[in-house]
């Protein structure tokens, strides 16, 4: 599956940086959950089968993989169809599928299969430019799995396949006048979405973070916490498991989305800076690996995946910061959540696989 010599053109230090990130999610998780729990040990398991998935998403030619892109996107359609009807419930949404042994949300892997069966299908267009029609289907081929994770309901996730689309299709030519056309819809539907499309839980989660001392014991209250966590760090940090906040339990599921303000509790600033350093490091040498790619698939490829992969470190961490409303968002590589590690891992091997191969015919 691999040509020995293409090992030799493999982006270790892009590697080293997504696995440095991966080696302090677990220890902040370990921190917050207060030692070798269930959910350390899950994350351990789930770190083991992402770095397989990243192999194999390596390992085989990405063109190869294009060419099955609508497989894989179909595949991923009909889970996304079987989790609206045999999904596990856990807090009032349906999003995962029990396997036994495991928990799968297929909602995490509709990013790079998206990414894929987008780059593809412009890839194979018109090189003049973005056509009407491709943008159509473009579209459309974006709406189903959007639709169908919005259903769950886990809005969070849909999003973060809006920036697949928007990338990849300024990357294919894309006119500017189309993205200032978009600008002024949103503008004018922004309203009638707050008030007609969205869920009062939803509407809620806008009201708190706009005012979140009006119920600050309740909806308020994970934004609250959310902010004096991150605030207690100071620029050395509290120290490893010696965070008040995240040990004493005021901060609610700390291991999870807000992992990135037990990290600032517990190594302060200067940790937040590292953490940052390595993020930006992983995103500048993904944005170098679209660069070098032989041809357009491989560069809406990586871009593709790249842009969910950004949109999220960059919303969960404002997140917890209290600058954006809270959402059921993860923070890639660092949080609990196996899907998630996996699928952001698989994803990483398909950016590896394209710089790997830009010297092949």
């Amino acid at each position: 599956m691999v040509n020995r010599r293409l090992l030799e053109h493999i982006d270790w230090a892009l590697l080293l940086a997504v696995l440095a990130l991966c080696a302090l999610g677990l220890a902040t998780i370990y921190s917050a959950t207060g030692g070798a729990t269930t959910v350390y040990w899950t994350q351990v398991y789930a770190l083991v089968l992402g770095l397989l998935a990243l192999v194999v998403a390596m390992s085989i030619d990405y063109r190869l993989l294009g060419d099955t892109s609508h497989l894989i996107y179909l595949g991923i359609v009909l889970l996304l169809v079987a989790v609206m009807a045999v999904g596990a419930v856990r807090g009032g949404a349906r999003r995962w599928l029990d396997l036994g042994v495991f928990n799968l949300q297929p909602s995490e892997f509709a990013k790079a299969a998206l990414a894929l069966v987008l780059a593809k299908f412009l890839a194979d267009g018109d090189r003049r430019g973005l056509s009407n029609q491709q943008l159509r289907m473009a579209c459309v081929m974006t709406a189903v799995p959007v639709l169908l994770i919005a259903r769950q309901p886990d809005l969070g996730t849909a999003v973060t396949l809006l920036p697949v689309l928007l990338v990849v299709t300024i990357a294919a030519g894309l006119p500017m006048r189309y993205l200032a056309a978009l600008a002024i819809v949103a503008a004018i539907a922004a309203p009638l979405i707050y008030t007609f499309a969205l869920q009062d839980y939803q509407r809620g989660r806008i009201e708190t973070f706009l005012d979140p001392e009006k119920d600050a014991r309740g909806a308020g209250y994970q934004q609250i916490q959310a902010r004096i966590t991150v605030g207690s760090g100071g620029l050395w940090g509290q120290g490893f498991m010696q965070g008040n906040q995240a040990q004493l339990r005021f901060l609610p599921v700390s291991h999870n989305d807000f992992i990135f303000s037990v990290l600032a509790e517990e190594q302060g600033f200067v940790g937040v800076v590292v953490a940052l350093g390595l993020y930006l490091f992983v995103i500048i040498r993904s944005i170098d690996a679209a660069r070098l790619a032989k041809d357009p698939l491989g560069s809406y490829l990586v871009l593709g995946v790249l842009a969910s992969f950004t949109f999220q470190v960059i919303y969960n961490i404002t997140m917890s910061a209290g600058l954006v409303p809270v959402k059921g968002l993860t923070l890639p590589l660092m949080s609990y959540g196996g899907s998630s590690l996996i699928a952001t891992l698989a994803a990483f091997g398909l950016i590896l696989n394209v710089r790997m191969r830009r010297f092949t015919n």
